[in-house]
């Protein structure tokens, strides 16, 4: 069966050209009439841009306002180095990236909603920021400015949390002690927070130890009304940080047990319970896709998926993903999930509401139109990225982020670097 496309484009507007050598994260942040986007230009530094929406002339003359970022530093080849931007509540701009266990980078604007006025701000807090890593803003619940980031490296991190004082202009410590704690020995790679249908805040990881991504292991899970406060799914309060004998254990997948990090997703039921999606081997050794459900007793673990296909990955560095999938939704009243496979391809499925195991499927099945999936450079080894608006696009439209990229090569450096790609902004309307 094949569906037609969730989305529907409406029109598009060109940015810039950008550096094509690696696939770190860009970000794109819509904020009522405004939208703004964070890059590295064709010349690899750190560059933002802004227009106002209400236009649909996409070759209007000047419609993006462009600026390049007082900094020395140009990317390379990792794709770790992502960047991130947010607003706060006085409407001042905030950004972040380019680093890779490196001294934390962070931008603040003199002017309220003026890309020009970026400024340079040596530090937040002040402490723990030499070894800076996956950045991350994101809003409390008092609608604050929140900061998220890891300390450390990769077997031997933990996870800050900073908050922003409009009124002094000051981050403070939102969290004194890290959510997480693994010591040398390892450390969490979590998803969310992600806000649930109540009002809580949900977060889900996996320990990594030291040898790269075939060691994660047990899938851990929290969540908080505030984000100071936080408590098992069952309600029983955590004392941060959590380690590895104090969390709320969802799943204990062993190391070498096909679970890897940044491949879990926090969902959500008809009836509002935590769904935790991910992968590990079955006991034949393929791979197949896990949720987890916070049910009245604990944890139920509900096998979805039915492959006949092993993803052996292993070692450090970016490596292409084999197998992705998103969340479970609810959509029209069932439960919807999408997933990209390396030998199943694409497909969306539907859901039984007990036992999480498909009733419905449609296959291919792509978010975006198929018009923009395929790669347009000549350049070899290419692959299209695309980055969700990290904010709230106005009504039911929706923006997203396009350009192109070599894959991943675990951010080692190539002989020669790609020509530039184009980045586009991508106005959408969900179709029906």
């Amino acid at each position: 069966m094949s569906p037609n496309t969730e989305l529907e484009e409406r029109t598009r507007h060109e940015v810039a050209d950008v550096w094509a050598g690696t696939a770190a994260a860009f970000d794109l942040y819509t904020h009522g009439e405004h939208q703004f986007v964070a890059f590295y230009d064709a010349d690899r530094n750190i560059t933002v841009g802004q227009r106002e929406l209400g236009t649909d002339d996409a070759d209007e003359a000047g419609e993006w306002t462009v600026a390049r970022l007082p900094e020395d530093r140009k990317i390379e080849w990792d794709a770790h180095n992502s960047l991130a931007l947010a607003v706060d509540r006085e409407d001042y701009l905030h950004l972040s990236g380019n680093m890779h266990v490196h001294p934390l980078k962070y931008y603040r604007t003199r002017e309220s909603l003026d890309v020009t006025t970026f400024e340079r701000i040596d530090e937040m807090v002040g402490t723990e920021e030499s070894q800076v890593t996956y950045p991350q803003f994101f809003r409390g619940p008092d609608d604050e400015l929140v900061f998220k980031y890891r300390d450390g490296y990769s077997g031997g991190g933990n996870w800050r949390y900073n908050v922003y004082d409009e009124r002094n202009h000051k981050w403070n410590r939102l969290l004194e002690a890290p959510l997480t704690y693994g010591g040398d020995a390892m450390n969490a790679y979590p998803h969310g927070p992600v806000v649930g249908p109540g009002g809580d805040y949900h977060c889900c990881w996996v320990w990594r130890d030291h040898g790269g991504a075939q060691t994660n292991h047990d899938l851990c899970y929290a969540r908080s009304p505030d984000l100071r406060e936080w408590e098992t799914s069952q309600g029983a309060p955590l004392e941060l940080p959590i380690d590895i004998n104090s969390g709320d254990l969802v799943d204990p997948v062993p190391p070498y047990g096909g679970m890897i990090n940044n491949n879990t997703k926090i969902g959500f039921d008809t009836a509002g319970r935590v769904v935790i999606s991910y992968h590990k081997f079955d006991h034949e050794g393929n791979t197949q896709l896990y949720n987890a459900r916070a049910e009245a007793d604990g944890w139920e673990i509900y096998r979805t998926s039915d492959w006949d296909y092993r993803w052996a990955f292993g070692g450090g560095g970016t490596i292409p993903f084999e197998i992705e999938f998103g969340p479970v939704e609810r959509e029209d009243g069932r439960l919807i999930q999408t997933y990209d496979h390396v030998e199943y391809g694409t497909g969306k499925w539907v859901l039984d509401e007990e036992m999480l195991t498909p009733t419905d499927w449609y296959s291919p099945w792509h978010t975006y139109p198929d018009a923009l999936r395929d790669v347009r450079s000549d350049y070899p080894d290419m692959q299209v990225n695309w980055v969700a608006d990290s904010s709230d696009s106005p009504g039911e439209t929706q923006y997203a982020l396009r350009w192109e990229s070599l894959e991943p090569n675990r951010d080692r450096e190539r002989e020669e670097a790609p020509p530039p790609t184009r980045l586009t902004v991508h106005e959408f309307e969900p179709q029906g």
